[in-house]
Formats: C-alpha cells, structure tokens, sequence
C-alpha cells in the first residue's frame, strides 16, 4: 500500500510538472506571433486553453488590457494544489 502511494505521488508530481512546462511554454509563445498551424503551436493551445478559459471566465479581471495574468494564476493555483495533493499522499504513505 506505501509502494502504491509513493508512486501515485510521484506520478502527480511529474505530470503536474509536465502541465506547469507547457503552460510556461504557451505563455512564452505568446510573446511573439506564432504561425497558428503549427502543429506545436495547436498543440499548447490546445492542452492549455480549458484551463485557462474556465480561469478566465471565473476572474475576468485577470485581463487587464493587453495583460493576460490568468496564465501566472493558473501557475500559482496548479503549484498549490501539487504541493497539497503530493504532500497528503507521501504522508498518507508514512
């Protein structure tokens, strides 16, 4: 059962780690004007635009003007609940 939990922990921590990179990926992206059919391009949006319409649509005023913060909220809530959710099952394991 501690095996089973340490490595459900550990599987959370990478994939929220993998999310936390194409969400900085999709935010660094942003800066310039990408060809909207590059497959890589399609592909960040794709993987991040639910998230971040949902944030969007639940605190508007994260866009404020040409600033678009709900990346930067996004990252923040995700790094909250992956520590929380890690945490609780390495000490759920012990």
């Amino acid at each position: 059962m501690n095996i089973l939990l340490v490595s459900i922990a550990r599987i959370l921590d990478l994939a929220f780690n993998i999310y936390i990179f194409i969400l900085i990926a999709r935010a660094l992206i942003s800066w310039v004007n990408p060809d909207p059919y590059n497959p890589i391009v399609r592909f960040l949006h794709s993987a991040t635009d639910p998230l971040l319409y949902r944030l969007r649509r639940l605190l508007p005023f994260l866009q404020a003007g040409a600033f678009d913060l709900s990346p930067i909220a996004l990252l923040l809530l995700l790094s909250v609940i992956q520590q929380t959710l890690v945490s609780f099952l390495y000490q759920l394991a012990h």
